[in-house]
């Protein structure tokens, strides 16, 4: 195999799971994005996945999600732009999520952590096809016009079924 400079986001482009899936936006309340977007994925309430979950293990998310059939399969990113992205997302017309830096300066990114681990914020949200369900305002959005494409990556899973071979 030769040296390439990246790799596709996902190998099967015809493959479908979620395509068809109704989804409902909710805007979090509090610090609860990674909850609220589980909610958003599963038709459920942020609630059912508080206290189950740590917002930094997405494995965490993964198992979470088992009841409900679905489970999340990592896809190789780095931490460019999300808009680097997007557009091969949107191709899949599927559902993902979207893991993100908030901030503007990408020296902080790559920070070494202060005395209680903290480096900087990020935010998850929901693609569905072409669109984001953004848990922070409640809203679904144009992915191709949401904020999300100026930010660096901080990670994207694929929303597959509980026994797909692949996944977390």
């Amino acid at each position: 195999m030769s040296f390439d400079y990246s790799s596709r986001l996902w190998g099967c482009e015809d493959e479908s799971f979620f395509r068809n899936r109704e989804l409902k936006p909710l805007r979090q309340q509090g610090p609860h994005c990674v909850a609220t977007t589980l909610a958003i994925l599963t038709s459920s309430v942020p609630e059912d996945f508080r206290g189950s979950i740590n917002t930094q293990d997405p494995v965490s998310w993964s198992k979470a999600l088992r009841p409900w059939n679905m489970k999340l399969a990592y896809c190789p990113t780095d931490v460019r732009r999300v808009a680097f992205y997007l557009p091969e997302l949107v191709k899949l017309d599927d559902l993902f999520t979207i893991s993100y830096y908030l901030t503007r300066d990408s020296g902080n990114i790559l920070a070494d952590p202060n005395e209680q681990g903290w480096v900087c914020s990020s935010h998850v949200v929901v693609l569905h096809r072409s669109h984001i369900f953004d848990p922070a305002s409640g809203t679904i959005t144009d992915a191709f016009a949401h904020h999300l494409n100026s930010c660096h990556t901080k990670r994207i899973f694929r929303v597959v079924p509980v026994n797909y071979p692949r996944g977390l």
